[in-house]
């Protein structure tokens, strides 16, 4: 059964937990943003996890140098799962990879930016990844054009663990989980939605349905 993942984009502690409590009951991960963990720092994880205790935390890192020191850092306050960027060599990612084993904790490589997702998913695998973010940023998701169907299209051909990241909500639920995904990663259908729960509710019986 696949993973609903929650992105949690907004930028204070108390917001990021207090949109926590509401969906708790309907997610598996909850991950934390880059420009959360940048505007609250370190301590942001370490109070969402003593407030969910039963979740995986998921500090949205996006590590590009010093990956062991870094991934040490959000394993100890409290992260079950880190990002390094797969855009970064291979030695940072091998050394989030250590820190995740000290730890017994888990990396994911998010494929932001890079051209060829598909491959370097399967070559990062090879490392000791956890799984692989097939992931489309907020940046690109407003380019004329863009398709979430690219990513689903990846994630069919990869023949590894992935999540899709980029616009998954509702309407393309169902094509994201028969993709063969680990994790589906919903933001803003879920943070910006008028009743969070309700959107968070709706996703999860779609999971499961699919």
């Amino acid at each position: 059964m696949a993973k609903l993942q929650v992105a949690i984009d907004l930028l204070t502690t108390k917001d990021a937990l207090a949109l926590a409590a509401k969906i708790a009951p309907y997610i598996d991960i909850i991950e934390l943003g880059t420009p959360l963990i940048k505007n609250e720092g370190i301590a942001v994880v370490t109070a969402m996890k003593q407030a969910h205790p039963d979740k995986l935390v998921f500090a949205d890192l996006k590590t590009m140098d010093a990956g062991e020191l870094e991934a040490d850092i959000a394993f100890k306050a409290g992260a079950d799962l880190v990002t390094v960027l797969g855009a970064a060599g291979n030695a940072t990612i091998a050394g989030a990879i250590k820190a995740g084993k000290t730890h017994g904790k888990g990396v994911v490589v998010d494929t932001i930016g890079v051209a060829d997702r598909v491959k370097r998913a399967q070559e990062v695998i090879g490392l000791g990844a956890e799984f692989v973010e097939l992931h489309a940023g907020l940046d690109e998701q407003w380019t004329d054009g863009y398709s979430i169907q690219v990513l689903i299209d990846e994630a069919a051909r990869a023949g590894v663990p992935v999540s899709i990241a980029g616009g998954v909500n509702i309407t393309n639920i169902d094509a994201v989980i028969k993709a063969g995904v680990k994790v589906a990663v919903a933001g803003a259908a879920i943070y910006g939605a008028q009743d969070p729960a309700t959107a968070a509710k709706a996703l999860r019986e779609a999971i499961d349905a699919a």
